[in-house]
């Protein structure tokens, strides 16, 4: 749920409704405020719309997807349409809409490439005679790849990517973000699901270009697929980030948050268990935390005839659980932190009534007039713009931009001059930040220091006796030095006494340690031996940040007590995140093993973890999205995955010797479900005409126990997660109402090819000598592609050198198959509608007489 476009991965396929996507009276907003509905797509005529944006002159354009037009409206101060146009461009799929420098940027596809492109209109008659492309971006089509633009105060293009587009072999040395790596002091593992398998860090990054799309620098990177940024009137860049929704329940799941892009940022995203949590001083925190969702645009409300409040607020898109959010941003140092509400969401969240009414938000803009215009649409659902107008009270003049913590970003920004080149002067002037208080100035005082010379400051470096100035100079050390320099920062962090250092700067050094040995790799025993003696004395510790951290470093480090220690915190750990972070310490312990902690550990996953907690905050944030908790789709696998490497892994003696405990896990894949498919004949060949007349009477008088037996009988356990339950081959679809109507739903189970969704689409890979393999790419690297042909045997791969390969590109046919609701009578099917829209709840008006 990543971005504009992940977010509609549902069902592996669904088309857009005849209706509306939220009439105006399911939705609510803040008193004050008014909505409209200013215009419905026409399915044939405008396509679903993905992306908003403005002209020069303030006109409003409105981007399809695949091959679907760009609509360009005229509005008065009412907002009625007194003008719409239809502009066939050689570009669609548009996903980025910037008005600078006399000329339209977007990035979009001319059907073969996905590119930033310009276009301009010479002749001022409203069309676009000049469609210049300016780069191509590899990797960067569809849900993953290329997405928002911004213009900076510096007059340069910024562009955010998603986590599967390629930084830009072109990217100037000069760049602010450079010197990335996992940095993770255990090897890191994969997605149960194969998810980004492979793929190195940066994750997904801003770029800056000049206005002719060259000189392109690394500005900021470690996001994981936001799709849209904005630029606030003193010209800080904001984003919303997607999350891994694949990894709830697990210690590396990382909310959907709001992120302030500064020069030289990086926010932490890596590719599975990788992902680093928030206190990394490498990285810098979340501006805001939202919690589960699908984001996708964002814009400030600067220009809105709003109260001040509203004016000043950033709004945020979630498509799943069709909310507007406003974020209030509060200045914190030279950075932010903030709050949200709902500015717009369904009635039904609101209220918690637990009626579920699809508002699929894709972008948002402030019109020339003053409102808020925002659209809905994406994964060819049915595209609205609707109009969020103020009509209380409160003063709606224009507002000056805040000045608090002004002096602070003027540091900052100081700072962030160094990012670029060396200069001797950089050194001292940073060097005074590294003590600083406020984790923005560290921040850009260390990324200016480490652009200088490694010689120049070293010396200094390990001489320095401020313990948070240290710690950050060590850091820097740490991940420019080499092999020769990890004795004297070990020493170092050995001389920072425990006791004199907050329980953040504890974790900042065990960070530090972290990041010599991955750089620089594992210690010398004597190099070693005195911060391993003084960390283990205090592990375990009181709190579950600083138990993760050491849980890793001393197994890293093979201290000998850390795997008996480890095991004792497994078995108290109340959360299943807790358990999870120490299992996946231990798979790489390599000493401190006897037989009973080895069965011990072995039996965690024979046991009952359902009656786990879960940390507050994370049930906080299904409930504001008006859902229950699951376990993410990657969930079970990945424990698979991790009990046959750990079980791969033992030696023949110790295989033999706990085979027992071994064979009592059943891997994913093997499990039955609870209730098994019943044997069916064939009743109908369906198709949509002989169901849609039908589908309002889901609504009421339904029968709760036919349709879970009718879903159980239609498989479709066997590829979706529902609750805790079901396969992981296709889409979670435990709160698909919240996200699609029931038309959409029943013709994603009709007609499954229609639409597919990239997250599930199947790969052709056609080889030089003729062949074709067809499946799921989980593994994709310099020299090879790892293909996954039958979803329901994710073990069964197929490898295939790169050097065979002649092409690769989405097949367009489903990986769900057609037919599987045809053994099932109409009441049935509609039983079945109903037991999918409630989510499983039995008291839902759905069943009621």
């Amino acid at each position: 749920m990543r971005s504009k476009l992940a977010a509609f991965a549902l069902l592996g396929s669904l088309f857009a409704p005849a209706a509306a996507r939220a009439d105006v009276d399911d939705l609510a907003t803040l008193p004050g405020f008014k909505i409209d509905l200013v215009l419905k797509a026409d399915k044939e005529k405008h396509g679903s719309w993905i992306s908003l944006g403005k002209d020069g002159k303030g006109r409003l354009l409105l981007g399809g997807q695949r091959n679907q037009p760009l609509t360009r409206l005229t509005l008065d101060d009412t907002g009625k349409v007194t003008k719409e146009e239809v502009l066939k461009l050689p570009v669609s799929e548009i996903m980025g809409v910037l008005w600078a420098f006399d000329s339209l940027y977007v990035n979009g596809s001319d059907g073969k490439k996905f590119c930033l492109f310009r276009l301009k209109d010479k002749e001022d008659d409203g069309n676009f005679e000049s469609v210049e492309m300016l780069r191509e971006w590899q990797g960067g089509a569809g849900e993953h790849g290329a997405h928002g633009i911004v213009l900076g105060k510096d007059d340069h293009l910024y562009v955010v990517a998603g986590n599967f587009v390629n930084v830009p072999t072109d990217v100037e040395p000069t760049s602010p973000h450079r010197n990335y790596a996992d940095d993770t002091v255990l090897p890191r593992s994969e997605d149960g699901n194969g998810f980004g398998a492979g793929r190195k860090p940066p994750g997904g990054y801003v770029v800056r270009l000049d206005k002719d799309g060259k000189d392109a620098q690394l500005y900021a990177s470690g996001q994981r697929n936001c799709y849209d940024i904005a630029m606030s009137p003193d010209g800080e860049i904001f984003g919303y980030d997607s999350d891994m929704e694949w990894d709830w329940g697990t210690p590396w799941y990382r909310p959907t948050r709001v992120f302030h892009a500064v020069s030289g940022a990086d926010h932490g995203f890596r590719e599975g268990t990788a992902k680093w949590p928030e206190y990394y001083p490498d990285s810098l925190p979340a501006t805001l935390n939202i919690g589960i969702g699908c984001p996708t645009g964002v814009e400030f409300g600067t220009g809105a005839k709003f109260p001040a409040k509203y004016q000043k607020a950033l709004y945020i898109l979630d498509w799943t659980y069709g909310r507007v959010m406003a974020v209030h941003l509060t200045s914190a140092g030279a950075g932010y932190t903030g709050s949200f509400e709902n500015f717009v969401a369904p009635k039904g969240l609101i209220e918690k009534s637990g009626k579920k009414t699809p508002n699929n938000v894709t972008d948002i803009v402030v019109g020339t007039d003053g409102a808020i215009y925002f659209t809905t649409g994406g994964r060819n659902t049915q595209g609205n713009l609707y109009r969020v107008s103020y009509t209380g009270k409160e003063a709606t003049a224009a507002v000056a931009a805040d000045t608090a913590g002004a002096e602070a970003r003027a540091a900052r920004k100081g700072l962030e001059q160094f990012h670029t080149k060396a200069e001797p002067k950089a050194i001292d002037a940073a060097w005074a930040h590294l003590g600083s208080a406020d984790r923005y100035l560290r921040y850009a005082a260390r990324i200016a220091i480490e652009r200088q010379p490694l010689g120049d400051w070293k010396e200094k470096a390990l001489g320095e006796t401020n313990p948070q100035a240290s710690l950050t100079a060590l850091l820097a050390v740490a991940r420019l030095g080499g092999r020769g320099d990890q004795p004297a920062i070990f020493a170092n962090l050995a001389k920072l006494s425990a006791a004199s250092l907050s329980d953040a700067q504890k974790l900042e050094r065990i960070r530090v340690l972290q990041v010599s040995v991955a750089r620089q790799g594992k210690p010398a025993p004597a190099v070693a031996a005195p911060l391993v003696a003084e960390l283990s004395a205090s592990y375990p510790a009181a709190k579950w940040e600083m138990n993760r951290e050491l849980s890793q470093t001393l197994i890293a480090l093979e201290a000998p007590d850390a795997v008996a220690k480890t095991i004792q915190l497994l078995g108290e750990a109340k959360t299943q995140e807790e358990q999870v972070a120490y299992t996946l310490a231990l798979k790489a312990a390599n000493v401190g093993w006897t037989p009973a902690l080895r069965k011990q550990y072995l039996s965690w996953w024979t046991i009952d973890r359902s009656k786990l907690g879960h940390p507050d905050y994370v049930m906080r944030w299904f409930d504001e999205a008006g859902r229950a908790y699951g376990d993410g789709s990657s969930f079970a696998r990945f424990l698979g995955n991790l009990h046959k490497e750990v079980t791969s892994a033992l030696p023949p003696e110790q295989a033999k010797e706990f085979a027992e405990v071994i064979a009592a896990y059943t891997p994913p894949g093997a499990k039955q479900p609870k209730n098994q498919p019943k044997p069916r004949t064939l009743v109908k060949q369906y198709e949509m005409k002989d169901l849609e007349s039908s589908i309002a009477s889901a609504s009421k008088g339904r029968n709760f126990n036919r349709g879970k037996q009718a879903f159980i009988d239609a498989q479709c356990l066997a590829c979706h997660k529902f609750g805790n339950e079901g396969g992981a081959a296709g889409p979670d679809i435990t709160a698909v109402s919240s996200r699609f109507q029931r038309r959409d739903i029943l013709e994603s189970i009709v007609l499954p090819s229609k639409v597919i969704s990239e997250q599930y689409q199947n790969m052709d890979v056609r080889l030089k000598d003729g062949d074709v393999v067809w499946g799921r790419i989980v593994e994709d690297t310099a020299d090879k592609l790892v293909v996954v042909p039958d979803p329901l045997k994710p073990d069964t791969k197929v490898t295939v050198k790169k050097s065979d390969v002649k092409s690769v590109g989405p097949s367009k046919l489903s990986p769900m198959p057609e037919g599987l609701i045809n053994v099932l009578t109409k009441d049935e099917i509609l039983d079945m509608l109903a037991y999918v829209e409630s989510g499983g709840n039995k008291a839902h008006p759905a069943f009621s007489k």
